[in-house]
């Protein structure tokens, strides 16, 4: 399904209040939808607050309670992104990725001209358009992570998919979109590696 319009998305942002969540002003980020560019528009709005923003069937979308770091996670070198508002185009969820790791995917995406997305592209991705998660079909996000005090990087990548409302997810958020993680080296027959062509 197309993204709609930049003018669009700008607006949906704008009543869901993420301008404020970002520190932008509502004019800044309707300005930034403004042009004939196409693709996806994403604000500096912290990760935490934007998963609150996500709703697929009526369900919230939520934060794993293991995840409380969740907006240390940042873009890695690959990843790099504009200061303050952007648009990234070609958007894909990384179908062709799944049972792969993060560490097996990122130097052929890199290898192919693409840049692995990152958490917070994910999750206006998926503001923006709904449908992008599907029950196995959903995707990680590996262009964001947590870089260690000493340095090297946390092993877990932030990943979206569908609750299944088990464990501490709780039945009442069964059906409803989540951001957890998953290992760095481990495989997932059901999440993607989702990539962009790039940012502007």
């Amino acid at each position: 399904m197309p993204l709609p319009p930049l003018t669009d998305q700008a607006r949906r942002l704008v009543e869901l209040g993420v301008h404020d969540l970002a520190g932008v002003s509502e004019a800044e980020l309707l300005t930034a939808g403004k042009g004939s560019a196409t693709g996806l528009l994403v604000t500096p709005a912290p990760a935490s607050a934007l998963a609150g923003l996500l709703r697929l069937d009526g369900n919230e979308g939520f934060v794993v309670e293991d995840l409380t770091d969740v907006d240390e996670f940042s873009p890695i070198e690959e990843a790099a992104r504009p200061d303050g508002v952007y648009v990234v185009d070609g958007l894909d969820r990384g179908d062709s990725h799944r049972n792969r790791t993060p560490a097996e995917a990122l130097p052929d995406l890199v290898a192919a001209g693409r840049s692995p997305l990152t958490l917070e592209e994910g999750l206006h991705w998926a503001i923006q358009d709904c449908a992008v998660l599907e029950r196995n079909h959903c995707f990680m996000t590996i262009g964001s992570r947590l870089r260690k005090a000493r340095g090297g990087f946390d092993a877990r990548t932030p990943a979206l998919w569908i609750s299944n409302g088990t464990g501490r997810d709780g039945r009442a958020r069964a059906g409803a979109p989540k951001l957890g993680w998953c290992w760095w080296g481990n495989r997932h027959t059901w999440l993607g590696i989702a990539s962009c062509a790039g940012r502007s």
